[in-house]
């Protein structure tokens, strides 16, 4: 099992959450199934920017972004260099540290 760390955000997941997760398994996928509920205003289709995060550590042990998913990047709100749609990420082997951003550039969002 992988560790996947998620650093407290004020509305997400305000104490922060450690889940054990399968390798292979979709980084959503996983938040969502522990109740930490990142947008994907686009259904997790890589046409969108609401599930961004940054991944602070493990980055390097990811599966590299496909064009697609860059070319999505280029529009999110506070791009790092760290940063991927968390509906791409595949988790592997190593160990993850993953900051849910404060804004998306989403302009609608359903629960607000």
């Amino acid at each position: 099992m992988t560790k996947v760390i998620f650093l407290p955000h004020e509305e997400l997941c305000p104490e922060g959450a450690v889940l054990e997760v399968e390798p292979g398994t979709n980084l959503i996928e996983a938040a969502l199934d522990n109740d930490i509920h990142i947008e994907h205003a686009c259904e997790m289709s890589c046409a969108c920017t609401t599930c961004h995060v940054y991944i602070r550590e493990g980055f390097d042990s990811l599966e590299e972004s496909t064009e697609t998913e860059d070319d999505m990047l280029d529009k999110a709100w506070g791009l790092e260099p760290d940063s991927r749609l968390s509906c791409q990420v595949v988790v592997g082997d190593e160990d993850l540290v993953v900051e849910i951003p404060r804004y998306t550039i989403n302009m609608v969002s359903e629960n607000h």
